[in-house]
């Protein structure tokens, strides 16, 4: 049995002085992190893709936590340029970050290419955080006990990534797409977690996933795969503000392990950080390598850390 530690969000501490970036912060997970950590006392810069609806999800937590310090900026992760743009307004505006949570995503969705060339899940979830953790880490490594915590699934099992050819064009199955996508952000959240250790960064890259979560993300999927999942779901499925107790507890507690998958534990039992041995191409540290080279080579971002060893 994996180990796990008897923390719930009831037991999230004060975090007041600390700044966090939430990617995907106006809907399903992203809300339910803004919400809690803004009640600890939190700052949390709301990165999202429509800042309307991010201002209405501001209105209604306030309208609860009066004080919560909430910053709405615009962020679209198919868009690379928006990535850029979050960076450098942080930057010029003097604000520090501590903690940045990578858990925006799209899901289920019909193929289509980002202006990169990759198969817009894949763009979205893997490609578009890898750009704006690399703009980031200079104020990351200023913050207090700074971490990067990265939104996974227990689907990476599923993934297949062929670096070499991140368009998916063939057979494009949206579900395996998005297996993929996940793949791709454990994969990257390792490879960041080798080479800040090796660079002696402050900073720690840690991965967590909610487990089967009561969220709109398979809105696009097949009828058939929509019906499948929410049958499953009557007995599986966590509320979200339950699922989200692996990621704020990766993203509070300094004893939160690096280089595990940090999830709620099995339903019905109630959700506690469990961690989790990683398996099959997660492990594989030339794959990892050779995804951050061509994400390197796609975003124009490279990130500090040794040269790969692993890579031709």
């Amino acid at each position: 049995m994996p180990e796990s530690v008897p923390w719930s969000v009831a037991d999230l501490g004060d975090q007041t002085g600390r700044t966090f970036v939430v990617t995907g912060a106006s809907s399903g997970l992203g809300v339910s992190i803004t919400r809690h950590l803004a009640a600890r006392g939190g700052r949390v810069v709301m990165a999202v893709r429509d800042t309307a609806k991010g201002d209405l999800v501001r209105a209604r937590i306030r309208a609860d936590h009066p004080k919560a310090d909430l910053d709405v900026r615009h962020l679209d992760l198919l868009d690379l340029d928006t990535t850029r743009r979050l960076a450098d307004g942080l930057r010029a505006d003097g604000t520090g970050v501590d903690v940045l949570v990578n858990n925006g995503g799209i899901g289920a969705v019909p193929h289509r290419l980002s202006p990169q060339g990759v198969e817009s899940q894949l763009a979205t979830n893997h490609l578009g955080h890898f750009a704006l953790t690399g703009r980031l880490l200079d104020r990351l490594a200023a913050g207090h006990d700074p971490a990067v915590v990265t939104v996974a699934s227990g689907l990476y099992r599923l993934g297949r990534l062929d670096p070499a050819d991140l368009a998916a064009e063939r057979g494009y199955s949206p579900g395996r797409a998005y297996a993929t996508s996940k793949l791709a952000n454990v994969l990257f959240a390792l490879e960041l977690d080798r080479r800040l250790r090796a660079a002696g960064s402050p900073v720690r890259s840690l991965v967590a996933h909610p487990g089967m979560t009561k969220t709109d993300l398979d809105r696009n999927a097949p009828p058939l795969a929509r019906l499948v999942a929410s049958t499953l779901g009557l007995v599986l499925r966590r509320p979200v503000d339950e699922a989200v107790t692996p990621i704020l507890y990766a993203a509070t507690e300094p004893a939160a392990p690096t280089g595990r998958h940090i999830g709620p534990g099995r339903p019905p039992r109630a959700a506690r950080p469990t961690f989790e041995t990683l398996t099959g191409a997660a492990t594989d540290p030339g794959l990892a390598a050779r995804l951050w080279a061509r994400s390197v080579a796609l975003t124009g971002v490279d990130l500090p850390g040794r040269a790969s060893p692993y890579l031709p």
